[in-house]
C-alpha cells in the first residue's frame, strides 16, 4: 500500500495571461514535513490556495489519499482532513483564544445553529467536549492561561500559535503552515521548529510548509520543493537541494 496522502499532477494555474503555477508535480508521504520554498512571486501560496480549494487548477489534478480533490470546495476539503494557516493571520480578533478555536471544532459537531441557541441535545454535551479540546490545544500550544483573552491582545508569534491551534481543531492529516515563522526571532524560530515536530508526532500529520527561513526549512523537512516563477526546479533531500545550482542562482544566493 502506498504511503503518499498528497499528489500534485501537473498542477497549473493562470491569471489571465499570467501563469502562476506551472505544470507542478510532486507528492508528499504520510507523517513527512515537507517543505516549500522560492523567492516571493514564485507561485507558493497560489499552490497552498490550490491544495485547499480557495482556488481551482486552470489544469492538472490534485489528489488526496486517493481521491481527486481538485474541483472541491473548501469545506469538503477541510472535511477530509487538510487544514491551513495563512501567511497574514485571519484571526477573529474580538473573540477570545478559546472562541478562535471552538469555531473550528464546529465542522465535527453534528448541532445546527437552531440545536445549538435552543440547547436541544446534542448541543449541550457538543458544546462542552468542543470547549474541553479546545482548551487542551491551547494547553498545547501554552496558550491556556490566556484563554479567555481577546486574539487581538496577543503578541504576534502567540498569534501565530493560536492559528495553529485552530487548524489542528479541524482535525486535519494534512496541515499546511504558511509562512509561520515570519516575525519570529531565533529563539522563537528553533521553538517553532521543536513545536512542529511535537505536533507532527503527536497527532500522526503530515506537514506541508512554506517558510523564507532558509535554515528552518533545511533542519526539519526531510525534503524541499523549491519554485521559481511557478515552475517546480528542484525537489529532493535538503543537502541536494542547498547545493543544487538552478536552487543557489534562483533564491539560496539571496540569502
Amino acid at each position: 500500500m502506498s504511503d503518499i496522502i498528497l499528489e500534485s499532477q501537473s498542477l497549473t494555474r493562470r491569471f489571465g495571461g499570467l501563469v502562476a503555477v506551472n505544470n507542478v508535480s510532486f507528492s508528499v508521504s504520510k507523517n513527512e514535513i515537507f517543505g516549500l520554498i522560492g523567492p516571493n512571486g514564485a507561485g507558493k501560496t497560489t499552490l497552498f490556495n490550490l491544495i485547499t480549494g480557495l482556488i481551482a487548477p486552470s489544469e492538472g489534478k490534485l489528489i488526496y489519499q486517493g481521491t481527486v480533490i481538485s474541483q472541491k470546495k473548501t469545506h469538503e476539503i477541510a472535511s477530509l482532513g487538510i487544514a491551513r494557516t495563512f501567511q497574514n493571520i485571519r484571526l477573529f480578533g474580538e473573540l477570545s483564544a478559546l472562541e478562535n478555536v471552538i469555531i473550528a471544532r464546529h465542522l465535527h459537531t453534528k448541532s445546527g445553529i437552531f440545536t445549538g441557541v435552543f440547547g436541544i441535545p446534542p448541543a449541550p454535551k457538543e458544546e462542552l467536549q468542543s470547549k474541553q479540546k479546545a482548551l487542551e490545544l491551547l494547553e498545547l500550544v501554552g496558550l491556556h492561561e490566556r484563554a479567555y483573552e481577546s486574539a487581538k491582545n496577543f503578541a504576534y508569534g502567540d498569534q501565530r500559535r493560536l492559528e495553529i491551534a485552530r487548524a489542528l481543531a479541524l482535525e486535519p492529516e494534512v496541515l499546511l503552515l504558511d509562512e509561520p515563522a515570519a516575525g519570529m526571532n531565533p529563539s522563537e524560530k528553533q521553538q517553532l521548529s521543536n513545536f512542529i515536530k511535537q505536533i507532527r508526532d503527536t497527532f500522526n500529520l503530515t506537514v506541508i510548509l512554506i517558510e523564507h527561513h532558509v535554515p528552518l526549512v533545511m533542519g526539519l523537512c526531510s525534503r524541499i520543493a523549491v519554485l521559481n516563477f511557478g515552475q517546480l526546479i528542484a525537489l529532493d533531500k535538503p543537502n541536494i537541494v542547498r547545493n543544487n545550482p538552478a536552487v543557489i542562482e534562483a533564491y539560496l544566493g539571496n540569502e
